[in-house]
């Protein structure tokens, strides 16, 4: 981080997201940070995507290849980039103006920083505004405890922790960000940048509300497992392991109640009640849990009003 503009690299893994695709690529070409390498690799779509990526010649080095996945698609394009600082951006999300340098600034002047994160819009299929998203304050100890995964979209992390800290767990499809951030975390801390740099994309076939399945729903809890089996992580003996296995528990229950399946939902609460007894008082239990029912439902009906009122002024 010596150099006033170091070499940015951000990685954009499409699949299927021809529609938004050009609005994501875009976004981050018209930034104003002067050194930047923007690698866009098709994940084996079947829409238009690699049409798209080719249309846009040198501004971009393109890459495609059989479905593999988000997670390989990223470590794939981050083996090709050249940068000293990396980022991505899902196919269907965007950056916001003064988003590159507004990161790199705050990377720069936070010596011991080793990622950064913003606030951030809710936006729907079309673009519109659904809410703004301020992000949670960085706490390693909320992460581990509570899974509190605080990096949305347009966050940013140094190349050299990156090596530390490891690419991305391929074998995960629900949680490989977190359980990627949990690993980072351990490097050094991250930076919150109390401003909107990003937008993230809510609609019908965005993975954040699509129902998962049983495997994908366990990976929150086998995460935190393997965690606190790691030589860097805490025993446990103050009792922080009960309580974010309890958690852990909570969050995949949450996923398999989204998903329809009720009887391993109550499973895994009861299995949370056993490990660390006072969760069932905990306020932020029975929030997830009804969030889990009325969350998309909630977003529907923003999505169809917004509509609605597109086609008036149609």
């Amino acid at each position: 981080m010596a150099a006033e503009y170091p070499l940015v690299s951000i990685v954009i893994p499409a699949y299927n997201q021809g529609q938004y695709l050009v609005q994501a690529i875009d976004s981050v070409l018209a930034q104003d940070y002067p050194k930047l390498e923007l690698i866009v690799l098709d994940d084996g779509s079947s829409d238009n995507t690699r049409d798209i990526i080719i249309s846009y010649g040198e501004r971009v080095v393109a890459g495609s290849h059989s479905n593999c996945g988000q997670s390989a698609t990223l470590n794939k394009g981050w083996a090709k980039a050249r940068g000293d600082i990396f980022g991505y951006l899902s196919a269907d999300d965007f950056l916001l103006p003064g988003a590159i340098s507004r990161s790199v600034a705050v990377l720069r002047d936070s010596p011991s920083a080793v990622a950064c994160y913003c606030d951030f819009r809710l936006v729907d299929s079309a673009s519109r505004l659904v809410r703004h998203v301020r992000a949670p304050d960085y706490s390693y100890a909320q992460m581990v405890l509570r899974m509190v995964c605080a990096p949305g979209p347009g966050a940013f992390f140094l190349r050299h922790a990156f090596d530390r800290a490891g690419p991305w767990n391929e074998s995960l499809r629900q949680v490989p960000d977190f359980e990627f951030w949990l690993r980072l975390g351990a490097v050094g801390s991250f930076v919150r940048i109390g401003q909107e740099l990003a937008a993230y994309r809510v609609h019908d076939a965005a993975q954040s509300f699509a129902p998962c399945s049983e495997a994908q729903a366990e990976e929150p809890y086998n995460v935190m497992v393997k965690h606190f089996s790691g030589s860097d992580a805490s025993s446990g003996a103050d009792g922080s392991r009960a309580e974010a296995l309890a958690n852990a528990h909570l969050l995949a229950a949450r996923l398999h109640l989204r998903s329809g399946r009720v009887v391993r939902a109550y499973c895994h609460v009861g299995d949370a009640i056993d490990e660390w007894p006072r969760i069932v008082i905990q306020l932020r239990t029975w929030r997830l849990l009804v969030n889990a029912v009325v969350n998309r439902i909630g977003h529907k009906a923003v999505w169809w009003m917004n509509r609605r009122r597109g086609a008036s002024k149609g």
